[in-house]
C-alpha cells in the first residue's frame, strides 16, 4: 500500500481509513506493508507544529501498525514489491511514483495493480488527474459512485469500483459515562475557502445565537477564521490526533457535519470520512445541507438535515433539550455503521475486487488463511477511500 501517511492525520483525513483497513488486513492474517514517502507534508506540518511527540502517540494508539518511510530517487520496486499479490496506490502520490509502479507492473509484476481516488481533484483539478498513467493498473478504485464514473466516462481507467470510507470501530465507538464538558463540537479544517460561508451559516452563527459552549477542533484556521470562532463564542483548539476523536465526542451533546461545496454541488453521495466517525462513535449529528444519492444512510433517522442556518438553530436546539431524541439519532446512526460501514466491511469489499481479478490466486489465498479465531474481530462489526503533482502540495483535509 502506497499512501500519503500512516502516522500523520495532520490534514490528512484519509488516515482513519488507512489504518482501519490495515489493521482489518492483518487481523485476518494478511501480510500488509505501507510505504510513505519520507518528506511527506502532512508529517513535516504535524512535526513543524507539535515535535515529535504525536508520532510517538500513534505508536501508543496502533502499536501494531508500522509503514517504511521511503524516498523516491532510491526505492527499489523489485524489493518492496516481491511476491505482492495485491498494490494499492493512493492518489496522493507523487505522479512518478505512480508511472513508475504501472511500469514495473507491465515489465511483469504478477501483483494486481489499483488506482486508489478519495478526493475531489477529479472535478476540481481535473488535469492533475489526468496526468496520472494508469494504462498498466487493473482499476481505480473510488470512494463514491460519481467519482468512479468520471473515470471511466473521461477514459482515464478501463475499469472501475466504487469503494467508499468508512469507520474503523475498533478506535471510533462510544466512551459511556463521560462527564458532559459543553453542548456542540466540531472536528474539521477550515477548508481553503471551499466552505467559508457555510460555516458561518451553519456552525458559528448557531453557535452564537444560541449561546452555546462549543469547541473547534482542526487546522490551517488562517487568522480571521480563528477571529471568527471568537467571535461566536466557540473554542480553538487546535489539531486533534484522529484516534483521540471518540473520547473528545463523548463530552459533548451534538455535532454538525459542513460538507465541502464540491460535494455539494458536483460529487453528490460522498459524505467524507466525517459523518462515519461522528456516528460510530454515538453522537447525535446535524448535517447541513448533503444529497445522499447512494443511500448510504437515512436521514432523519440516522442523522439530522439542516436546510438552513435557522433551521440548523432549530435542530440543534432540538436534540440539545430533547434527551429521548438525541438518543434515538446516536442509536440509529451508529447501527447504520455496525451494518454496513466499518472498515471490516470494505475490506470484503476489497478482497471481492481482488477475487474479480485474480479469483483463482484469491481461493488459493482464502484456503492459506487459517480460519478466524472467535473473537479476533468485534461480534457487533462486522467500495476503495488525495495526491498532489510532481511536489507534494498543502491539500484541503475533511
Amino acid at each position: 500500500m502506497f499512501y500519503h501517511s500512516l502516522v500523520s492525520d495532520w490534514n490528512h483525513g484519509n488516515a482513519h481509513f488507512l489504518r482501519g483497513v490495515v489493521t482489518d488486513l492483518e487481523a485476518r492474517g494478511h501480510a500488509v506493508s505501507v510505504y510513505e514517502p519520507r518528506d511527506a507534508w502532512s508529517v513535516q506540518n504535524l512535526v513543524r507544529e507539535a515535535g515529535q511527540a504525536p508520532l510517538a502517540g500513534f505508536r501508543r494508539a496502533y502499536p501494531g501498525l508500522r509503514s517504511t518511510r521511503y524516498d523516491l530517487a532510491t526505492l527499489d520496486l523489485d524489493r518492496a514489491l516481491d511476491g505482492t499479490a495485491l498494490v494499492l496506490v493512493h492518489e496522493w502520490n507523487d505522479h512518478a511514483l505512480v508511472r513508475r509502479i504501472g511500469r514495473h507492473r507491465a515489465g511483469g509484476g504478477k501483483y494486481r495493480l489499483l488506482f486508489h481516488d478519495t478526493h475531489h481533484r477529479c472535478v476540481t483539478s481535473p488535469e492533475a488527474m489526468a496526468a496520472y498513467d494508469l494504462q498498466h493498473y487493473d482499476g481505480v478504485l473510488a470512494f463514491g459512485n460519481v467519482v468512479r464514473d468520471l473515470y471511466l466516462e473521461r477514459g482515464w481507467a478501463q475499469r472501475a469500483w466504487t469503494w467508499h470510507e468508512a469507520a474503523d470501530t475498533r478506535v471510533f465507538k462510544p466512551h459511556p459515562g463521560v462527564e458532559r464538558e459543553g453542548d456542540l463540537v466540531w472536528i474539521g479544517n477550515w477548508g481553503d475557502e471551499e466552505r467559508t460561508a457555510e460555516l458561518h451559516e451553519y456552525l458559528l452563527e448557531p453557535v452564537r445565537e444560541l449561546g452555546l459552549r462549543a469547541r473547534v477542533h482542526g487546522v490551517r484556521y488562517p487568522s480571521a477564521a480563528k477571529a471568527a470562532l471568537a467571535k461566536s463564542g466557540a473554542e480553538y483548539a487546535g489539531w486533534l490526533p484522529n484516534y483521540e476523536a471518540p473520547a473528545v465526542f463523548a463530552r459533548y451533546g451534538v455535532t454538525v457535519h459542513v460538507p465541502r461545496r464540491p460535494y455539494v454541488q458536483a460529487l453528490p453521495g460522498i459524505p467524507t470520512i466525517r459523518p462515519f466517525e461522528a456516528l460510530a462513535c454515538g453522537i447525535p449529528l446535524v448535517s447541513a445541507p448533503w444529497n445522499d444519492t447512494e443511500g448510504l444512510f437515512t436521514p432523519g433517522e440516522d442523522f439530522l438535515v439542516a436546510r438552513s442556518g435557522a433551521e440548523m438553530k432549530t435542530q440543534l436546539r432540538a436534540v440539545l433539550h430533547e434527551p429521548e431524541l438525541a438518543q434515538r439519532l446516536a442509536a440509529s446512526g451508529r447501527r447504520t455503521i455496525l451494518d454496513r460501514h466499518t472498515c471490516r466491511h470494505r475490506v470484503d469489499d476489497l478482497l471481492a475486487v481482488y477475487a474479480e481479478l485474480a479469483p483463482s490466486a484469491a481461493q488459493r489465498t482464502a484456503r492459506a488463511l487459517p480460519p478466524l479465531a472467535p473473537g479476533r474481530l468485534p461480534a457487533a462489526e462486522t467500495p476503495l477511500p488525495r495526491p498532489a503533482p510532481a511536489a507534494p502540495a498543502a491539500k484541503a483535509g475533511p
